[in-house]
């Protein structure tokens, strides 16, 4: 088999950003209708789709040729030799033995070869691709390995890139959320593992995915199962570097020193000291991926005080993240202000004024009930999260989940309104805390 030489795509976005735009404007003018709400989300902006790579990005129509009608001009991985085989699946681990499944080329890739993928091509004008797919009957582990050659080294660093900000959008998967992020080194140029986690039904599918630059190779690893905590990076991270072997004599980028995988927030096209969409919780009820908008921070009165600029942030801002295309109400939607202080003790002392005034607030209105939902008090961060109900007139009520905490001299305060099969668990709300305040520490 030989790699296939691909063509340029067409198309774009425009009509997709403006729907997205449209329920964001929908969804401000109903909170604005109830005091209550107001009070609490001080909601607002115009939405405008995060994609990375640009708005513009074509859409996934291959027009070019097949491998056997038109091939590449370069020779590198010119046949699937090149490639992990059946051998080389043992360093996924586990008991039972692995197989190869199926190998194509670029005329056979699809666009969901591994997670998060949201076109066939990371490099339309590449020289070839291949796609090799593992089974492992035994424990029900899957597994896939995925080559892009481009024509030159900047064009791979570009297919590089467009992978990572697949991996931080994840907008092509449904009900997935990034759990974990490695950063790699001595192994390629460079290199990240992202572990995911899908809801599937009662259990939870694991997908953990590494992407790789090797001189004119993009290359990603993926290794699927089924288990009740995120894996550790070590399988992905053996293979990916067998699999590199393989590879970088042809493609260059070998790398030197002990291939390692550190804990590190994955890169993100969102603006800086902002969440990836794809780190915010699955919710069973909703199929759709989370985007952001940029929103108006407002000045929140009555029951809860939470407002950076009477606490004397030295900026703060708000993104708003929504579900477009999903079924629910314009009122969905989860809200987080960022802001920076002076110093970490000026950090601290917003958060705890906000705690101060959260649990003061049933003795200020009668018909508010606040319960604490968690704290956070480790690696840096702290924080509390809350459950927060309203009346709002005419035997009606608001409920919300709310938190706040800081990380050096940043604080995070989220916003969430509660909605009949829109809410997500103490633990998921709790963690989505602590991911935004550790995002927060790139606030500038």
């Amino acid at each position: 088999m030989a790699g296939s030489h691909r063509a340029q795509r067409g198309g774009g976005r425009a009509a997709a950003r403006e729907a997205r735009r449209e329920k964001a404007r929908k969804r401000n003018q109903t909170i604005a209708a109830g005091v209550a709400v107001v009070v609490l989300v001080g909601g607002g902006g115009i939405a405008a789709l995060n994609a990375f790579g640009g708005d513009d990005s074509p859409n996934d129509q291959k027009t070019g040729k097949g491998a056997d009608d038109k091939p590449g001009d370069s020779k590198v991985l010119a046949d699937d030799k090149g490639l992990l085989d059946a051998a080389g699946a043992k360093t996924f681990g586990g008991s039972g033995t692995w197989s190869v499944g199926s190998t194509t080329d670029g005329s056979g890739a699809g666009e969901n070869d591994y997670v998060c993928q949201a076109q066939r091509f990371a490099d339309p004008s590449g020289q070839r691709t291949w796609v090799r797919k593992f089974a492992n009957p035994t424990t029900k582990d899957s597994a896939v390995q995925w080559i892009e050659v481009s024509s030159d080294p900047a064009a791979a660093e570009k297919a590089y890139d467009m992978v990572v900000g697949w991996f931080s959008q994840c907008a092509s998967a449904k009900r997935t959320r990034l759990n974990n992020s490695y950063q790699l080194s001595g192994m390629g140029d460079k290199g990240w593992i992202a572990v995911y986690g899908q809801a599937t039904g009662p259990k939870t599918r694991y997908r953990t995915v590494s992407v790789t630059l090797a001189g004119l190779a993009t290359l990603v690893v993926e290794h699927d199962v089924n288990g009740t905590a995120p894996p550790k990076p070590d399988a992905v991270l053996n293979t990916t570097a067998a699999a590199l072997q393989k590879i970088c004599p042809q493609t260059g980028g070998c790398g030197t020193g002990t291939p390692t995988a550190k804990a590190v927030l994955l890169p993100t096209s969102e603006p800086a000291g902002f969440m990836a969409p794809a780190e915010l919780p699955i919710i069973a009820a909703i199929d759709k991926p989370w985007v952001s908008t940029p929103s108006k921070s407002g000045n929140t009165t009555q029951c809860i005080q939470t407002d950076p600029k009477k606490a004397k942030a030295t900026k703060y801002a708000t993104q708003t993240y929504l579900a477009p295309g999903a079924k629910v109400p314009t009122e969905f939607g989860l809200d987080d202000t960022v802001a920076r202080f002076a110093s970490a003790n000026a950090a601290a002392a917003y958060v705890s004024s906000v705690r101060k005034n959260v649990d003061g607030c049933q003795k200020r209105v009668v018909t508010a009930k606040v319960s604490s939902s968690g704290n956070l008090a480790s690696g840096g961060v702290t924080g509390e999260a809350w459950e927060v109900s309203l009346e709002t007139g005419k035997g009606n009520k608001a409920k919300f989940r709310m938190g706040v905490a800081a990380a050096g001299n940043h604080a995070v305060f989220l916003l969430f309104p509660v909605l009949p099969d829109l809410d997500i668990t103490d633990s998921a709300f709790l963690d989505t805390l602590r991911r935004a305040a550790e995002r927060s520490e790139s606030y500038k």
